[in-house]
Protein backbone atom coordinates (compact mmCIF):
# COMPACT_ATOMS: atom_id res chain seq x y z
CA UNK A 1 0.00 0.00 0.00
CA UNK A 2 1.21 3.46 -0.87
CA UNK A 3 1.14 5.65 2.22
CA UNK A 4 -1.15 8.63 1.90
CA UNK A 5 0.31 12.04 2.67
CA UNK A 6 -0.82 13.35 6.01
CA UNK A 7 -1.97 16.94 6.25
CA UNK A 8 -0.08 18.94 8.78
CA UNK A 9 -1.96 21.62 10.70
CA UNK A 10 -0.80 25.15 10.15
CA UNK A 11 1.27 26.55 12.95
CA UNK A 12 -0.05 29.41 15.11
CA UNK A 13 2.62 31.70 13.64
CA UNK A 14 1.38 31.06 10.09
CA UNK A 15 -2.21 31.52 11.21
CA UNK A 16 -1.29 34.80 12.84
CA UNK A 17 0.32 36.03 9.60
CA UNK A 18 -2.94 35.65 7.68
CA UNK A 19 -4.87 38.96 7.75
CA UNK A 20 -8.40 38.91 9.00
CA UNK A 21 -11.10 38.91 6.40
CA UNK A 22 -12.79 42.12 7.57
CA UNK A 23 -11.00 45.28 8.70
CA UNK A 24 -12.04 47.88 11.24
CA UNK A 25 -13.82 49.99 8.62
CA UNK A 26 -15.87 47.06 7.38
CA UNK A 27 -16.75 46.01 10.91
CA UNK A 28 -17.82 49.51 11.94
CA UNK A 29 -19.88 49.91 8.79
CA UNK A 30 -21.44 46.49 9.26
CA UNK A 31 -22.30 47.43 12.85
CA UNK A 32 -23.51 51.01 12.31
CA UNK A 33 -25.18 51.05 8.90
CA UNK A 34 -27.90 48.44 9.60
CA UNK A 35 -28.93 50.26 12.77
CA UNK A 36 -28.79 53.69 11.16
CA UNK A 37 -30.66 52.38 8.13
CA UNK A 38 -33.37 50.87 10.33
CA UNK A 39 -33.77 54.10 12.32
CA UNK A 40 -33.88 56.20 9.15
CA UNK A 41 -36.39 53.83 7.56
CA UNK A 42 -38.66 54.04 10.61
CA UNK A 43 -38.31 57.82 10.75
CA UNK A 44 -38.92 58.15 7.02
CA UNK A 45 -41.98 55.93 7.22
CA UNK A 46 -43.44 58.06 9.99
CA UNK A 47 -42.66 61.25 8.05
CA UNK A 48 -44.14 59.75 4.90
CA UNK A 49 -47.34 58.82 6.67
CA UNK A 50 -47.61 62.27 8.25
CA UNK A 51 -46.98 64.03 4.94
CA UNK A 52 -49.40 61.75 3.14
CA UNK A 53 -52.09 62.49 5.67
CA UNK A 54 -51.37 66.22 5.29
CA UNK A 55 -51.64 65.92 1.51
CA UNK A 56 -54.90 64.04 1.77
CA UNK A 57 -56.32 66.64 4.13
CA UNK A 58 -55.18 69.50 1.86
CA UNK A 59 -56.61 67.91 -1.29
CA UNK A 60 -59.84 66.98 0.47
CA UNK A 61 -60.19 70.52 1.78
CA UNK A 62 -59.78 71.96 -1.73
CA UNK A 63 -62.35 69.42 -2.97
CA UNK A 64 -64.78 70.36 -0.21
CA UNK A 65 -64.81 74.10 -1.04
CA UNK A 66 -67.06 73.86 -4.14
CA UNK A 67 -69.31 71.42 -2.32
CA UNK A 68 -69.85 73.89 0.53
CA UNK A 69 -70.31 76.75 -1.91
CA UNK A 70 -73.01 74.79 -3.72
CA UNK A 71 -74.62 73.83 -0.44
CA UNK A 72 -74.86 77.48 0.55
CA UNK A 73 -76.57 78.29 -2.78
CA UNK A 74 -79.36 75.68 -2.56
CA UNK A 75 -82.74 77.39 -2.30
CA UNK A 76 -86.44 76.47 -2.85
CA UNK A 77 -88.18 78.78 -5.31
CA UNK A 78 -91.71 80.13 -4.89
CA UNK A 79 -93.00 77.56 -7.32
CA UNK A 80 -91.63 74.76 -5.07
CA UNK A 81 -88.65 73.88 -7.24
CA UNK A 82 -85.11 73.46 -5.86
CA UNK A 83 -82.51 75.66 -7.52
CA UNK A 84 -78.78 76.39 -7.27
CA UNK A 85 -77.75 80.02 -7.05
CA UNK A 86 -74.80 81.14 -9.17
CA UNK A 87 -73.84 77.67 -10.43
CA UNK A 88 -71.70 78.97 -13.26
CA UNK A 89 -69.36 80.93 -11.02
CA UNK A 90 -68.90 77.90 -8.80
CA UNK A 91 -68.28 75.70 -11.86
CA UNK A 92 -65.72 78.17 -13.15
CA UNK A 93 -63.93 78.20 -9.80
CA UNK A 94 -63.88 74.42 -9.79
CA UNK A 95 -62.57 74.21 -13.35
CA UNK A 96 -59.77 76.72 -12.69
CA UNK A 97 -57.58 74.12 -10.97
CA UNK A 98 -56.81 72.48 -14.35
CA UNK A 99 -57.18 68.98 -13.03
CA UNK A 100 -58.25 66.15 -15.26
CA UNK A 101 -61.28 64.08 -14.52
CA UNK A 102 -63.18 66.67 -12.46
CA UNK A 103 -66.86 66.28 -11.86
CA UNK A 104 -69.64 68.14 -10.04
CA UNK A 105 -73.09 66.81 -9.31
CA UNK A 106 -76.11 68.17 -7.46
CA UNK A 107 -79.05 65.83 -7.18
CA UNK A 108 -82.34 66.27 -5.37
CA UNK A 109 -84.94 63.79 -4.08
CA UNK A 110 -88.42 64.72 -2.76
CA UNK A 111 -89.22 63.60 0.74
CA UNK A 112 -92.87 62.59 1.10
CA UNK A 113 -95.03 64.42 3.67
CA UNK A 114 -94.64 62.88 7.07
CA UNK A 115 -92.45 60.17 5.59
CA UNK A 116 -88.83 59.27 5.20
CA UNK A 117 -86.57 59.42 2.19
CA UNK A 118 -86.52 56.35 0.01
CA UNK A 119 -83.02 55.88 -1.31
CA UNK A 120 -84.46 54.24 -4.45
CA UNK A 121 -86.70 57.16 -5.21
CA UNK A 122 -85.94 59.02 -8.50
CA UNK A 123 -83.31 61.74 -8.31
CA UNK A 124 -83.34 64.95 -10.32
CA UNK A 125 -79.95 66.28 -11.39
CA UNK A 126 -79.83 70.01 -10.84
CA UNK A 127 -76.22 70.49 -11.95
CA UNK A 128 -73.26 68.57 -13.28
CA UNK A 129 -72.96 65.02 -14.52
CA UNK A 130 -75.25 62.30 -13.27
CA UNK A 131 -74.03 58.90 -12.22
CA UNK A 132 -71.29 59.77 -9.78
CA UNK A 133 -70.80 56.94 -7.30
CA UNK A 134 -72.73 57.54 -4.14
CA UNK A 135 -71.33 57.01 -0.64
CA UNK A 136 -71.70 53.49 0.73
CA UNK A 137 -73.89 54.73 3.58
CA UNK A 138 -76.22 57.72 3.78
CA UNK A 139 -74.19 60.43 5.57
CA UNK A 140 -75.82 62.59 8.24
CA UNK A 141 -77.16 65.93 7.06
CA UNK A 142 -74.55 68.67 6.97
CA UNK A 143 -71.60 66.28 7.54
CA UNK A 144 -69.22 65.96 4.58
CA UNK A 145 -67.78 62.56 3.74
CA UNK A 146 -64.82 61.58 1.56
CA UNK A 147 -64.34 58.30 -0.26
CA UNK A 148 -62.49 56.74 -3.18
CA UNK A 149 -64.40 55.42 -6.15
CA UNK A 150 -64.11 54.73 -9.89
CA UNK A 151 -65.97 56.81 -12.46
CA UNK A 152 -65.74 56.19 -16.18
CA UNK A 153 -62.87 53.75 -15.52
CA UNK A 154 -60.81 56.37 -13.68
CA UNK A 155 -60.03 56.37 -9.98
CA UNK A 156 -61.49 59.46 -8.34
CA UNK A 157 -61.72 61.01 -4.93
CA UNK A 158 -65.25 62.13 -4.02
CA UNK A 159 -66.45 64.69 -1.48
CA UNK A 160 -70.17 64.38 -0.69
CA UNK A 161 -72.54 66.47 1.41
CA UNK A 162 -76.20 65.77 1.97
CA UNK A 163 -78.60 68.35 3.37
CA UNK A 164 -82.38 68.73 3.70
CA UNK A 165 -84.14 71.88 2.49
CA UNK A 166 -87.77 72.77 3.26
CA UNK A 167 -90.37 74.49 1.11
CA UNK A 168 -91.57 77.56 3.03
CA UNK A 169 -94.45 78.15 0.63
CA UNK A 170 -95.84 74.63 0.88
CA UNK A 171 -95.55 73.49 4.45
CA UNK A 172 -94.58 69.85 4.98
CA UNK A 173 -92.68 69.60 1.69
CA UNK A 174 -88.94 68.83 1.99
CA UNK A 175 -86.17 67.84 -0.33
CA UNK A 176 -82.93 65.84 0.20
CA UNK A 177 -80.08 67.38 -1.79
CA UNK A 178 -76.86 65.41 -2.44
CA UNK A 179 -73.90 67.55 -3.52
CA UNK A 180 -70.79 65.80 -4.88
CA UNK A 181 -67.41 66.93 -6.19
CA UNK A 182 -64.95 64.42 -7.65
CA UNK A 183 -61.46 64.65 -9.11
CA UNK A 184 -58.91 62.17 -10.37
CA UNK A 185 -56.39 60.76 -7.88
CA UNK A 186 -53.40 61.21 -10.22
CA UNK A 187 -52.08 64.41 -8.61
CA UNK A 188 -52.44 62.91 -5.14
CA UNK A 189 -50.57 59.79 -6.15
CA UNK A 190 -47.81 61.82 -7.80
CA UNK A 191 -47.45 64.03 -4.73
CA UNK A 192 -47.23 60.99 -2.47
CA UNK A 193 -44.68 59.33 -4.75
CA UNK A 194 -42.62 62.53 -4.80
CA UNK A 195 -42.74 62.67 -1.01
CA UNK A 196 -41.53 59.07 -0.77
CA UNK A 197 -38.80 59.72 -3.34
CA UNK A 198 -37.53 62.72 -1.40
CA UNK A 199 -37.49 60.70 1.84
CA UNK A 200 -35.49 57.92 0.18
CA UNK A 201 -33.04 60.39 -1.32
CA UNK A 202 -32.55 62.07 2.04
CA UNK A 203 -31.98 58.75 3.80
CA UNK A 204 -29.55 57.61 1.11
CA UNK A 205 -27.57 60.81 1.44
CA UNK A 206 -27.49 60.41 5.21
CA UNK A 207 -26.25 56.82 4.99
CA UNK A 208 -23.58 57.72 2.42
CA UNK A 209 -22.37 60.65 4.50
CA UNK A 210 -22.27 58.44 7.61
CA UNK A 211 -20.29 55.76 5.76
CA UNK A 212 -17.88 58.40 4.45
CA UNK A 213 -17.41 59.86 7.94
CA UNK A 214 -16.75 56.39 9.40
CA UNK A 215 -14.27 55.63 6.62
CA UNK A 216 -12.42 58.92 7.03
CA UNK A 217 -12.58 58.72 10.84
CA UNK A 218 -11.02 55.27 10.91
CA UNK A 219 -8.34 56.34 8.43
CA UNK A 220 -7.56 59.44 10.53
CA UNK A 221 -7.51 57.39 13.74
CA UNK A 222 -5.24 54.70 12.29
CA UNK A 223 -2.79 57.17 10.78
CA UNK A 224 -0.43 56.93 13.80
CA UNK A 225 -0.45 53.14 13.45
CA UNK A 226 0.42 53.48 9.80
CA UNK A 227 3.30 55.71 10.86
CA UNK A 228 4.44 53.04 13.32
CA UNK A 229 4.22 50.40 10.59
CA UNK A 230 6.38 52.45 8.25
CA UNK A 231 8.93 53.14 10.96
CA UNK A 232 9.14 49.43 11.77
CA UNK A 233 9.62 48.51 8.12
CA UNK A 234 12.30 51.15 7.63
CA UNK A 235 14.34 50.45 10.76
CA UNK A 236 17.27 47.98 10.62
CA UNK A 237 16.72 44.42 11.77
CA UNK A 238 18.98 44.85 14.78
CA UNK A 239 17.25 48.06 15.93
CA UNK A 240 15.40 47.15 19.15
CA UNK A 241 14.55 50.64 20.36
CA UNK A 242 10.99 51.05 21.79
CA UNK A 243 8.21 52.26 19.54
CA UNK A 244 7.22 55.91 19.77
CA UNK A 245 3.68 55.96 21.23
CA UNK A 246 3.22 59.69 20.57
CA UNK A 247 -0.08 60.48 18.88
CA UNK A 248 -1.35 56.91 19.20
CA UNK A 249 -5.05 56.67 20.17
CA UNK A 250 -5.66 55.96 23.82
CA UNK A 251 -7.33 52.62 23.04
CA UNK A 252 -4.26 51.44 21.09
CA UNK A 253 -1.70 52.67 23.62
CA UNK A 254 -1.82 49.40 25.67
CA UNK A 255 -0.98 47.46 22.51
CA UNK A 256 2.03 49.69 21.83
CA UNK A 257 3.11 49.31 25.47
CA UNK A 258 2.85 45.53 25.14
CA UNK A 259 4.95 45.61 21.95
CA UNK A 260 7.54 47.79 23.71
CA UNK A 261 7.57 45.36 26.62
CA UNK A 262 8.15 42.49 24.20
CA UNK A 263 10.92 44.46 22.46
CA UNK A 264 12.57 45.18 25.81
CA UNK A 265 12.45 41.49 26.72
CA UNK A 266 13.85 40.53 23.33
CA UNK A 267 16.60 43.12 23.75
CA UNK A 268 17.52 41.67 27.14
CA UNK A 269 17.50 38.17 25.69
CA UNK A 270 19.78 39.21 22.81
CA UNK A 271 22.12 40.93 25.26
CA UNK A 272 22.20 37.85 27.48
CA UNK A 273 22.86 35.59 24.51
CA UNK A 274 25.66 37.84 23.31
CA UNK A 275 27.16 37.89 26.78
CA UNK A 276 26.76 34.13 27.04
CA UNK A 277 28.55 33.57 23.73
CA UNK A 278 31.34 35.93 24.75
CA UNK A 279 31.77 34.22 28.12
CA UNK A 280 31.57 30.73 26.60
CA UNK A 281 34.18 31.52 23.97
CA UNK A 282 36.42 33.00 26.65
CA UNK A 283 36.04 29.96 28.88
CA UNK A 284 36.69 27.50 26.04
CA UNK A 285 39.69 29.39 24.73
CA UNK A 286 41.77 28.71 27.87
CA UNK A 287 41.43 24.88 27.94
CA UNK A 288 41.94 24.71 24.18
CA UNK A 289 45.13 26.72 24.51
CA UNK A 290 46.30 24.39 27.30
CA UNK A 291 45.51 21.36 25.13
CA UNK A 292 47.47 22.83 22.24
CA UNK A 293 50.49 23.47 24.46
CA UNK A 294 50.30 19.99 26.00
CA UNK A 295 49.93 18.35 22.58
CA UNK A 296 52.95 20.28 21.24
CA UNK A 297 54.98 19.28 24.28
CA UNK A 298 54.01 15.62 23.77
CA UNK A 299 55.02 15.75 20.10
CA UNK A 300 58.45 17.14 20.95
CA UNK A 301 59.04 14.71 23.85
CA UNK A 302 61.28 11.70 23.09
CA UNK A 303 61.11 10.05 26.51
CA UNK A 304 58.21 7.54 26.51
CA UNK A 305 57.54 8.10 30.24
CA UNK A 306 57.31 11.86 29.83
CA UNK A 307 55.24 11.42 26.68
CA UNK A 308 52.82 9.18 28.61
CA UNK A 309 52.65 11.78 31.37
CA UNK A 310 51.78 14.47 28.79
CA UNK A 311 49.10 12.26 27.29
CA UNK A 312 47.54 11.69 30.74
CA UNK A 313 47.47 15.47 31.22
CA UNK A 314 45.80 15.87 27.83
CA UNK A 315 43.16 13.27 28.76
CA UNK A 316 42.47 15.04 32.06
CA UNK A 317 42.21 18.39 30.32
CA UNK A 318 39.85 16.88 27.72
CA UNK A 319 37.64 15.58 30.54
CA UNK A 320 37.49 19.04 32.09
CA UNK A 321 36.75 20.60 28.70
CA UNK A 322 34.02 18.06 28.07
CA UNK A 323 32.50 18.86 31.47
CA UNK A 324 32.62 22.55 30.61
CA UNK A 325 30.93 21.97 27.25
CA UNK A 326 28.18 19.89 28.86
CA UNK A 327 27.60 22.61 31.44
CA UNK A 328 27.42 25.27 28.75
CA UNK A 329 24.81 23.24 26.86
CA UNK A 330 22.85 22.65 30.07
CA UNK A 331 22.97 26.36 30.90
CA UNK A 332 21.77 27.30 27.42
CA UNK A 333 18.88 24.86 27.77
CA UNK A 334 18.01 26.03 31.29
CA UNK A 335 17.85 29.70 30.29
CA UNK A 336 15.76 29.11 27.15
CA UNK A 337 11.97 29.18 27.37
CA UNK A 338 10.22 26.20 25.85
CA UNK A 339 8.39 27.08 22.62
CA UNK A 340 5.17 25.27 23.49
CA UNK A 341 3.91 24.30 26.91
CA UNK A 342 2.74 20.69 27.23
CA UNK A 343 -0.97 19.99 27.42
CA UNK A 344 -0.50 18.69 30.98
CA UNK A 345 2.39 19.79 33.23
CA UNK A 346 4.84 16.98 34.01
CA UNK A 347 4.83 15.39 37.47
CA UNK A 348 7.97 14.14 39.17
CA UNK A 349 8.68 12.51 42.52
CA UNK A 350 11.34 14.61 44.23
CA UNK A 351 12.10 11.79 46.67
CA UNK A 352 12.80 9.32 43.85
CA UNK A 353 14.90 11.80 41.87
CA UNK A 354 17.04 12.68 44.91
CA UNK A 355 17.56 9.01 45.71
CA UNK A 356 18.71 8.36 42.12
CA UNK A 357 21.23 11.23 42.33
CA UNK A 358 22.66 9.89 45.61
CA UNK A 359 23.13 6.44 44.07
CA UNK A 360 24.76 8.00 41.01
CA UNK A 361 27.38 9.96 42.99
CA UNK A 362 28.02 7.35 45.67
CA UNK A 363 31.09 5.87 43.87
CA UNK A 364 32.63 9.34 43.43
CA UNK A 365 32.12 10.12 47.13
CA UNK A 366 33.75 6.82 48.16
CA UNK A 367 36.65 7.53 45.81
CA UNK A 368 37.19 10.81 47.71
CA UNK A 369 36.79 9.03 51.06
CA UNK A 370 33.59 10.94 51.83
CA UNK A 371 30.47 9.76 53.68
CA UNK A 372 27.47 10.40 51.38
CA UNK A 373 24.31 9.89 53.44
CA UNK A 374 20.63 9.84 52.53
CA UNK A 375 17.48 10.75 54.52
CA UNK A 376 14.31 9.54 52.82
CA UNK A 377 11.14 11.64 52.93
CA UNK A 378 9.42 8.74 54.70
CA UNK A 379 11.94 8.81 57.55
CA UNK A 380 14.39 6.15 56.32
CA UNK A 381 18.05 6.94 56.95
CA UNK A 382 20.92 5.35 55.04
CA UNK A 383 24.36 5.88 53.57
CA UNK A 384 23.40 5.08 50.00
CA UNK A 385 24.35 1.40 50.17
CA UNK A 386 20.82 0.12 50.65
CA UNK A 387 19.50 0.21 47.11
CA UNK A 388 16.67 -2.32 47.60
CA UNK A 389 17.63 -3.98 44.37
CA UNK A 390 17.03 -0.85 42.29
CA UNK A 391 19.25 1.77 40.73
CA UNK A 392 16.65 3.85 38.93
CA UNK A 393 14.53 6.68 40.29
CA UNK A 394 11.09 5.56 41.24
CA UNK A 395 11.55 1.78 40.77
CA UNK A 396 10.80 -0.33 43.86
CA UNK A 397 9.41 2.67 45.76
CA UNK A 398 5.89 3.82 46.47
CA UNK A 399 4.94 6.17 43.63
CA UNK A 400 4.72 9.92 44.16
CA UNK A 401 6.10 10.22 47.68
CA UNK A 402 6.67 13.93 47.11
CA UNK A 403 4.92 14.85 43.83
CA UNK A 404 5.95 18.15 42.26
CA UNK A 405 4.92 19.78 38.98
CA UNK A 406 8.36 19.66 37.41
CA UNK A 407 10.42 17.83 34.82
CA UNK A 408 12.23 14.86 36.37
CA UNK A 409 15.29 15.20 34.10
CA UNK A 410 15.72 18.88 35.01
CA UNK A 411 15.31 18.13 38.74
CA UNK A 412 17.97 15.45 38.34
CA UNK A 413 20.29 18.06 36.82
CA UNK A 414 19.62 20.46 39.71
CA UNK A 415 20.42 17.92 42.43
CA UNK A 416 23.36 16.54 40.45
CA UNK A 417 25.02 19.96 40.41
CA UNK A 418 24.36 20.48 44.13
CA UNK A 419 25.77 17.07 45.08
CA UNK A 420 28.70 17.43 42.68
CA UNK A 421 29.60 20.81 44.19
CA UNK A 422 29.37 19.34 47.70
CA UNK A 423 31.70 16.47 46.77
CA UNK A 424 34.11 18.84 45.02
CA UNK A 425 34.47 21.28 47.93
CA UNK A 426 34.21 18.85 50.86
CA UNK A 427 37.66 17.65 52.06
CA UNK A 428 38.53 13.96 52.27
CA UNK A 429 36.91 12.26 55.22
CA UNK A 430 34.06 14.81 55.23
CA UNK A 431 30.32 14.18 55.40
CA UNK A 432 27.60 14.93 52.83
CA UNK A 433 23.91 14.36 53.59
CA UNK A 434 20.99 14.59 51.17
CA UNK A 435 17.65 15.06 52.94
CA UNK A 436 14.18 15.09 51.38
CA UNK A 437 11.16 16.15 53.42
CA UNK A 438 7.71 17.71 53.22
CA UNK A 439 7.17 21.22 54.56
CA UNK A 440 3.56 22.51 54.51
CA UNK A 441 2.83 23.04 50.80
CA UNK A 442 6.43 22.57 49.63
CA UNK A 443 8.77 19.72 48.88
CA UNK A 444 12.30 20.25 50.24
CA UNK A 445 15.58 18.67 49.14
CA UNK A 446 18.70 19.67 51.15
CA UNK A 447 22.34 18.94 50.41
CA UNK A 448 24.48 19.55 53.52
CA UNK A 449 28.26 19.19 53.52
CA UNK A 450 31.08 19.68 56.02
CA UNK A 451 33.16 21.76 53.64
CA UNK A 452 34.48 25.28 54.17
CA UNK A 453 31.12 26.91 53.36
CA UNK A 454 30.50 30.25 51.67
CA UNK A 455 30.50 33.64 53.35
CA UNK A 456 26.97 35.15 53.58
CA UNK A 457 27.92 38.20 51.51
CA UNK A 458 29.09 35.95 48.65
CA UNK A 459 26.18 33.48 48.52
CA UNK A 460 24.20 35.34 45.85
CA UNK A 461 27.21 36.01 43.66
CA UNK A 462 28.03 32.30 43.35
CA UNK A 463 24.88 31.89 41.22
CA UNK A 464 26.33 34.16 38.54
CA UNK A 465 27.79 32.66 35.38
CA UNK A 466 31.47 31.66 35.48
CA UNK A 467 31.77 32.81 39.08
CA UNK A 468 34.48 31.09 41.11
CA UNK A 469 34.64 31.71 44.84
CA UNK A 470 38.34 32.30 45.58
CA UNK A 471 37.83 33.42 49.17
CA UNK A 472 39.99 32.06 51.90
CA UNK A 473 37.22 29.81 53.15
CA UNK A 474 36.94 27.90 49.90
CA UNK A 475 40.49 27.85 48.74
CA UNK A 476 41.49 27.85 45.12
CA UNK A 477 38.87 28.15 42.48
CA UNK A 478 37.70 24.92 40.92
CA UNK A 479 35.54 24.18 37.89
CA UNK A 480 34.00 26.66 35.46
CA UNK A 481 31.60 28.31 37.90
CA UNK A 482 28.44 27.11 36.13
CA UNK A 483 27.05 24.42 38.45
CA UNK A 484 25.01 26.63 40.76
CA UNK A 485 23.92 28.84 37.86
CA UNK A 486 22.51 25.81 36.04
CA UNK A 487 20.90 24.49 39.22
CA UNK A 488 19.08 27.74 40.03
CA UNK A 489 17.99 28.23 36.39
CA UNK A 490 16.39 24.79 36.26
CA UNK A 491 14.86 25.23 39.73
CA UNK A 492 13.19 28.52 38.81
CA UNK A 493 12.11 27.15 35.48
CA UNK A 494 10.13 24.52 37.39
CA UNK A 495 8.60 26.97 39.87
CA UNK A 496 11.14 26.57 42.70
CA UNK A 497 14.34 28.15 43.95
CA UNK A 498 17.63 27.38 45.72
CA UNK A 499 18.81 28.96 48.96
CA UNK A 500 22.23 28.74 50.58
CA UNK A 501 22.89 28.78 54.34
CA UNK A 502 25.25 27.38 56.94
CA UNK A 503 24.89 23.68 57.43
CA UNK A 504 24.66 23.88 61.26
CA UNK A 505 22.81 27.10 62.13
CA UNK A 506 22.10 30.25 60.10
CA UNK A 507 23.70 32.38 62.80
CA UNK A 508 27.22 31.00 62.34
CA UNK A 509 28.65 33.05 59.45
CA UNK A 510 31.57 30.92 58.18
CA UNK A 511 31.51 27.65 60.03
CA UNK A 512 29.79 24.32 59.77
CA UNK A 513 29.80 23.75 56.04
CA UNK A 514 27.08 24.68 53.56
CA UNK A 515 23.39 23.79 53.23
CA UNK A 516 21.89 24.08 49.72
CA UNK A 517 18.09 23.91 49.89
CA UNK A 518 15.90 23.19 46.86
CA UNK A 519 12.29 24.28 47.51
CA UNK A 520 9.47 23.29 45.13
CA UNK A 521 5.67 23.61 45.44
CA UNK A 522 3.88 20.32 46.01
CA UNK A 523 1.58 19.11 43.26
CA UNK A 524 -2.05 19.00 44.41
CA UNK A 525 -4.23 16.14 43.18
Amino acid sequence: MVPQPRSTPSSPAKAAEQPQRFGIRARLLALLLPGIGALLALDSWNDYRALTESLVVAYDQSLLEPVQALANGIVVASDGSVRVQEPFSIQAMFDSTRLRYKYLHVGVQRIPKGGTLDVNSPETTLMGVPGLPRPAQRPPDGTPVFYDAVHEQHPVRVAALRQTVYDTVHPGVAYSVLIQAAEGTGPRTEAQAETLRQELLRDTRTVLVMALLVWLGVAWTLRPLERLRRSLRERPRDDLTPLDAGGVPREVAPLVDAVNHHIAGHRRMVAEQSQFLADASHQLRTPLSILSIQAGYAVRETDPARMRESLHAIVAQLARTRRLSEQLLALAHATTESEAAPAEPPVADLNAVARAVVLQYLPLARENDQDLGWVDARGDVGDGDDTDGTDEAGEGEDPLVLPVAADAAELHEVLSNLVHNAIKYTPRGGNITVTVRRETAHAIAEVCDSGPGIAPDRRESVFERFHRDTSASTGAAQGAGLGLTIARSYARRNGGDIELANADTPESPNGGGLRATLRLPLRAF
